[in-house]
């Protein structure tokens, strides 16, 4: 077994206020990374620079991270990085702006390299990259994952680089000026996190540790995700969730609802963790189906009496996502033009597998 996190993880209040010397020891030029709003709403892009100032550290912003960033606008940001003479990145926001961050810190320590390097295992070197969560579904914090959207082929996909960030301050106060929606959707990112790495094949005795922690703490706030009211405490449960969550895919990596979920995501338009959560009742089912060890235990730990009960509380998060016949058989071939996921089932998965997590219900 293996097991590994470098990265420094502050969970409290004021994180970043508190630690902010060690982000800016990181280097004395700062890329911060953000999307249009959430950085600015919570105030952590505001805590980010007083810090910096206060240890006379300089920094530029870019701000035009979309939701499912592209390739290209990594490219725009790695860009700016590299005229400004960035040293070290810092990522404010969910999944999108992290994940952006940890490809545009590679990008621009390796300034003369073009994009297609992001999808090349070439085992390059990036810029030291902290990182601040505004919500609490990814987990991207603490994991070595950039999961980019690529046009040429119409899906996301991870680069192929491990990027483990530096530092992450993990502060509750910034999920409070996040809606409603967006704290149900990434939460339940996190519990797939949760349940692909655990039913993994390449889960360990130190990542189902990981997992079955993480699960019991989401289960202790997920009345709050169906009431969509939310307290300190819920937001605190939540996020650590989230970061054991990802702590637990930096060693397994995700599963076929991930990989499924793509689809849904580049073609319809459907934020990340709702496109997760459809395929979770299914890929659970499956297990089931298949006598695969701690089913029972793991959904008891949720807090349901079954795998039905946790498919109605998932349509009850979700709402309904409609898709057709010519949608699923689209679906099918993307995960088996992808054998990484197929792999990543503990059992020999087979095309009827994938048609029934689809189908399921």
């Amino acid at each position: 077994m293996e097991f590994y996190i470098p990265t420094k993880i502050y969970h409290e209040d004021n994180a970043v206020l508190k630690h902010g010397s060690e982000i800016a020891s990181l280097g004395r030029k700062a890329l911060i990374i953000t999307g249009e709003n959430s950085a600015v709403l919570t105030g952590a892009l505001d805590d980010v620079i007083k810090v910096l100032e206060d240890n006379n550290t300089e920094s530029v912003l870019y701000d035009k991270i979309e939701e499912n960033p592209s390739v290209a606008t990594v490219m725009e940001a790695a860009d700016i990085g590299r005229k400004y003479g960035a040293d070290f990145v810092i990522g404010i926001g969910g999944g999108s702006p992290m994940d952006a961050a940890k490809a545009v810190a590679l990008m621009v320590q390796n300034r003369d390299t073009p994009e297609e390097v992001l999808y090349q295992p070439l085992g390059l070197k990036s810029l030291p990259v902290a990182e601040i969560p505004t919500t609490c579904g990814t987990g991207s914090e603490v994991t070595p994952y950039a999961i980019l959207t690529r046009n040429d082929i119409k899906t996301k996909q991870s680069i192929s680089h491990k990027i483990y960030p530096a530092i992450a301050c993990i502060d509750a106060k910034y999920l409070d000026m996040a809606p409603s929606h967006i704290i149900r959707d990434t939460a339940i990112d996190a519990l797939g996190h949760l349940l692909e790495s655990y039913f993994n094949a390449n889960a360990t005795e130190y990542s189902r540790l990981l997992s079955i922690n993480g699960i019991e703490k989401w289960a202790e706030n997920k009345n709050a995700l169906a009431e969509k009211e939310f307290t300190k405490d819920n937001y605190n449960g939540l996020l650590f969730a989230s970061t054991l969550a990802g702590m637990a895919i930096s060693h397994t990596g995700t599963s076929l609802p991930h990989g499924l979920s793509y689809y849904l995501t580049y073609n319809k338009g459907i934020a990340h963790g709702r496109a997760v959560g459809v395929f979770l009742p299914g890929y659970l089912y499956l297990m089931e189906k298949n006598s695969i060890p701690g089913c029972k235990d793991i959904i008891s730990k949720m807090g349901f009496k079954n795998t039905s009960s946790f498919k109605e509380f998932i349509e009850n998060c979700i709402g309904y996502i409609p898709f057709n016949e010519e949608d699923k058989e689209n679906m099918v071939k993307e995960i088996k033009d992808n054998p990484k996921k197929l792999l990543s089932v503990p059992f020999e998965a087979k095309e009827d597998d994938i048609r029934e997590i689809i189908n399921y219900g």
